[in-house]
């Protein structure tokens, strides 16, 4: 996977996916560092057809993570193509994330990294890493700026 500015075109797929905002208890943003990349990421993915939003999001947190949430709140929608357009080896895709924020039910489970992530890690934000996967970059700030409602 790559990403890097591009145009879309006729050939380009629309994919509406979900990115989770997992906090703990403490307040703090739970992060995956993406096997396919090697960059820090919101957990999250691919709605499938005949899914929900809030169904997607914590059937992705659980893949992704182990982990099991309740959604509290729609943080924001996101489909800005600078950032958003992402190019497989055998397509190119336009990624339209609603953010969603959620938290942890059992504070006692444990972390579990799929095979989609090489680590899993709760940060605080005023220490999130730098190396982001750029679809997460904007939404991210907006958290830490405490923006809720964006469409961008």
């Amino acid at each position: 996977m790559m990403y890097a500015p591009r145009t879309a075109d006729a050939n380009t797929l629309v994919r509406v996916g979900v990115g989770v905002v997992v906090r703990n208890q403490q307040g703090m943003i739970l992060l995956e560092k993406r096997s396919d990349c090697g960059l820090w990421g919101l957990p999250g993915g691919r709605v499938e057809a005949g899914e929900s939003i809030e169904d997607a999001a914590i059937r992705e947190v659980k893949e992704e993570t182990g982990l099991t949430v309740k959604i509290s709140k729609l943080l924001g929608v996101y489909s800005e193509p600078s950032d958003r357009i992402v190019t497989f080896p055998d397509r190119v895709v336009h990624l339209v994330d609603i953010l969603l924020e959620a938290i942890v039910c059992h504070e006692d489970e444990q972390l579990v990294c799929s095979d989609e992530s090489e680590a899993l890690q709760f940060f605080a934000l005023d220490c999130l890493p730098t190396d982001l996967v750029p679809p997460a970059r904007l939404p991210l700030q907006d958290v830490v700026s405490d923006r809720v409602g964006a469409i961008r």
